[in-house]
């Protein structure tokens, strides 16, 4: 049997996955019964794993009840800038203190991701595991920390960009380009090539808000 702290942790990472490949979008109701009956979880996990979404702000109040939150033109514009300023200098510093078993991995990470370019979602997941190592690599905890909380609120995101036609392909080239500037222990080059592709990445997001609107009106 699981102890309440690993409950715990298990009920917050299973609603954030949840949001994080569509199950739950910005503006679903949360409720804990279905919650607890969906993860297999008792009600208190979960309760306390709403709670602490909510402080995080990626859950918001409507009335009684929680309900996943979004992200507006402002907040998608302020996140991306925030993330691409964390994220070329978790690059900038991976250039300087990766191992070269580290940049080994994330070299892998790009061929076993590009069986997956007919998959978004699992691009999407692929994607994240692949930051996430370039924020390892950093070896600053203090940044990493950030930037786990800025890439919780990019769960707030209805569709990834990666869903853009011909952004797969693409995104894998910036991801190399990425690990060549690293491996060439350029801190320069690795944070630029990782704030140009934030920067593509925010465009293709973009461009799909745009063409989700126009089938609105």
């Amino acid at each position: 049997m699981r102890d309440a702290r690993q409950n715990n942790k298990d009920a917050y990472s299973l609603i954030l996955d949840a949001i994080d490949i569509g199950v739950y979008k910005p503006g679903d109701r949360l409720v804990e019964s279905e919650l607890a009956e969906r993860f297999g979880v008792s009600r208190t996990p979960v309760r306390e794993a709403l709670q602490r979404m909510e402080t995080q702000s990626l859950l918001t109040r409507d009335g009684r009840s929680l309900i996943v939150a979004s992200l507006n033109h402002n907040q998608l514009t302020e996140l991306y800038v925030v993330r691409a300023e964390l994220e070329g200098l978790a690059a900038r510093l991976a250039a300087r203190h990766a191992s070269e078993e580290e940049i080994k991995v994330l070299r892998e990470m790009i061929e076993e991701d590009r069986a997956l370019l007919d998959n978004p979602t699992a691009m999407s997941r692929a994607n994240r595991r692949f930051h996430k190592q370039v924020h390892l690599a950093s070896h600053n905890d203090f940044l990493v920390q950030q930037l786990d909380l800025v890439h919780r609120s990019m769960a707030l995101m209805a569709t990834t960009s990666l869903a853009a036609e011909g952004r797969g392909p693409r995104a894998l080239e910036e991801h190399q380009a990425i690990i060549d500037a690293i491996a060439a222990r350029d801190g320069d080059a690795a944070y630029q090539a990782l704030k140009s592709h934030i920067s593509t990445a925010y465009e293709a997001r973009l461009r799909l808000d745009a063409a989700e609107y126009a089938k609105q009106i």
